[in-house]
């Protein structure tokens, strides 16, 4: 059975085929210079990125890809003619491992999800807040 009780991003990747453990340290090291200030954890048991404790990215090794995530619906209309090329589903765009590495996109994706996240938690802190149930609304009445 495959270890799945990661405690950190090296043991992550280190837990991968020796191929493919260098792909994935280039997108480790593209992520943090896209989010310098990123905190770096393993979360649902794969890489993961956050700022201000908010997630940003992810990435995973598979057997003939490795993909980030998640790539929103607004992520992948701003980089359609990029990521036409690859293989994408439900917020996740796989990359192949026998292809170079695009280092540039993958930043600028990167970028782009923290500003998406960013604008997120903005739009949160601005709503105001809504009443949970009837009982709190009633409640309030009285």
């Amino acid at each position: 059975m495959a270890k799945t009780d990661f405690k950190s991003v090296d043991e992550y990747i280190a837990s991968q085929p020796e191929a493919t453990q260098g792909v994935l340290e280039r997108v480790r090291d593209t992520i943090r210079k896209a989010l310098p200030r990123a905190e770096e954890v393993i979360s649902y048991q794969i890489p993961a990125f956050k700022v201000d404790d908010k997630p940003v990215i992810y990435f995973a090794g598979w057997k003939e890809h490795y993909s980030l995530y998640p790539v929103t619906e607004k992520t992948q209309t701003a980089f359609k003619d990029e990521l036409g090329r690859y293989k994408m589903s439900k917020g996740t765009v796989r990359f192949p491992l026998s292809e170079r590495i695009p280092v540039a996109l993958i930043g600028k994706i990167v970028k782009f999800r923290a500003q998406e996240v960013a604008e997120r938690s903005k739009a949160k802190v601005a709503a105001p807040k809504k009443l949970k149930t009837k009982a709190a609304a009633s409640k309030k009445k009285r």
